[in-house]
Parts: structure tokens; sequence; C-alpha cells
């Protein structure tokens, strides 16, 4: 079992080996989802092999154009 302290301001460090596990780096986003008296903590988004988050968008095929990229370019 792996264990972390709360501090006085409701902080903790989350252990290194679930940040291997995790394959959480400094900025990383988690998730908790709460499950009665339980909490599973994620990765919030995954990143490529190039260590870049994945795009939310990119689900999004309609706005993928060339006319889109030249409009939103400057964004």
């Amino acid at each position: 079992m792996i264990t972390s302290k709360l501090t006085a301001k409701a902080q903790t460090t989350i252990p290194q080996p679930v940040r291997i596990a995790l394959g959480l780096r400094a900025g990383d986003e988690v998730i908790y989802e709460i499950d009665g008296d339980r909490v599973v903590l994620s990765r919030a988004r995954s990143r490529d092999a190039t260590g870049v988050a994945e795009d939310p968008f990119a689900a999004f095929e309609e706005w993928n154009s060339d006319a889109d990229r030249r409009a939103y370019d400057k964004l």
C-alpha cells in the first residue's frame, strides 16, 4: 500500500510509484472519481509519442480544413 500525508492546506504529494504508473509529469492534470468511500485517481489527458497532449478538438473533422486553419491561425 502506498500512502501520503495531507498538509494543513489540504495538499498532498502524489507518490513517485503512482506518478510512474500513471505516466504523470509536472503540469499534468489528474481526475478524481469518487466511488462511495473510495477515490480513483487517473491522468486527465493522454499525450502522444512526442509528449504533447492530444488535441481535444481532433474529433471535430468538420473544422479541419485549410479555410478553417487560415481563419483561426492568428487566434
